[in-house]
């Protein structure tokens, strides 16, 4: 059914073919990340005659797609990560959907793309766990993450904003990040590239900017690391953030720290979370600069006495090690720190319905 920008329903069109019941279970006995989808996804298109219509929750298939489509050479396309809870009493929810929404919009902007409106987003995000409730896990720190997505479809070799668009919400059955447990990471600093620039993209969730950290994570994993850290480009001593998280620094007073917001480090829905939660908790917060000289200094002399960094899929995950050209430092005793500890269970236990809600970030999807 065609619809308007303001009346986007997503309208189920069940599949014919589900997974079985039986397979759909041993899936969810170990889902891993990002290796298995559900039997549904969201779909909307735009143009630039009829806005936003033929949106739907159909079944989940390949895309077809023109060899000139925008996309396919300008990288024209944005995305959005979150995830659906199971709570105690069997329902489920999501963590700040709003804040998604209102993300994906600024990416938008940002790559000339047009924007949704946030109840298309809410509505998308809804229906399609509705269809596919039965794939959200229970128990442990097991999820439904969901991936929202936006790309220009539009056959045209020429430099501009394409005129036709999809939207897409595809949904993949989580495990815990740390399947063998929580430990800490260690962190590669990354000197010869970097994330962003000034004035680029840095500030939108594209795929160009992961295309681009992958090289220097390839470069940490040879290290003996498992996550890259980007300095800024301008002067190659500010700290920015990890590949796909942001970074915080506990001091020895209590108080936490973490990079500034500069056009070129993404605004986690996570990390503005853990600010609050922390400031909730009496400790003082600071979003600043931070150099890596200070970084140094501060766990050589005990100023710092934790590091962790955080994102949707890890949630919290403490540093260990920082290793670069000059050496390696260890965090910690390369432990996880209590504040780190802390904050993780403060994050988690309000995701999944165990403690309350005093900010109204849950909202129930069925």
């Amino acid at each position: 059914m065609s619809a308007t920008s303001t009346a986007l329903e997503f309208a189920l069109r069940p599949s014919t073919t589900p997974v079985a019941q039986v397979r759909r279970e041993e899936i969810l006995a170990s889902p891993g990340f990002g290796n298995h989808f559900t039997d549904h996804m969201a779909t909307a298109t735009w143009t630039a005659d009829a806005g936003w219509h033929d949106d739907a929750v159909v079944p989940y298939a390949p895309l077809t797609l023109d060899p000139a489509a925008a996309v396919l050479h300008y990288a024209q396309e944005i995305f959005e990560g979150l995830k659906a809870y199971r709570h105690g009493d069997g329902s489920v929810w999501a963590f700040r959907p709003e804040a998604n929404a209102a993300r994906l919009a600024r990416s938008a902007r940002r790559l000339a793309l047009p924007e949704l409106p946030e109840a298309a987003f809410l509505a998308s995000v809804e229906q399609l766990v509705r269809a596919d409730e039965a794939w959200v896990p229970t128990g442990g720190e097991s999820s439904l993450y969901l991936r929202p997505f936006m790309i220009a479809t539009e056959a045209f070799l020429g430099v501009r904003p394409a005129r036709e668009v999809r939207y897409l919400v595809i949904a993949s059955p989580a495990g815990s990040y740390f399947s063998g447990g929580l430990k800490p990471v260690s962190i590669w600093l990354s000197e010869d590239y970097t994330r962003a620039a000034p004035g680029g993209t840095g500030a939108a969730k594209c795929g160009g900017n992961y295309a681009a950290s992958l090289l220097p994570q390839q470069e940490a994993v040879a290290q003996g690391c498992d996550q890259v850290c980007f300095l800024d480009a301008a002067e190659h001593r500010w700290v920015e953030e990890l590949g796909g998280m942001n970074l915080y620094f506990v001091h020895d007073d209590g108080s936490i720290v973490t990079p500034a917001l500069s056009g070129s480090i993404l605004e986690g829905i996570t990390r503005s979370s853990i600010l609050q939660l922390a400031a909730d908790a009496g400790r003082k917060v600071e979003e600043r600069r931070i150099g890596i000289d200070e970084w140094r200094e501060g766990v050589q002399s005990g100023r710092i006495t934790e590091v962790f960094a955080c994102g949707t899929a890890a949630v919290v995950t403490p540093v260990g090690r920082l290793v670069s050209r000059e050496g390696e430092l260890v965090h910690g005793g390369g432990e996880i720190g209590e504040v780190t500890q802390s904050i993780r269970t403060a994050l988690l236990d309000l995701q999944y319905g165990r403690a309350e809600d005093t900010h109204g970030w849950m909202r129930r999807l069925v």
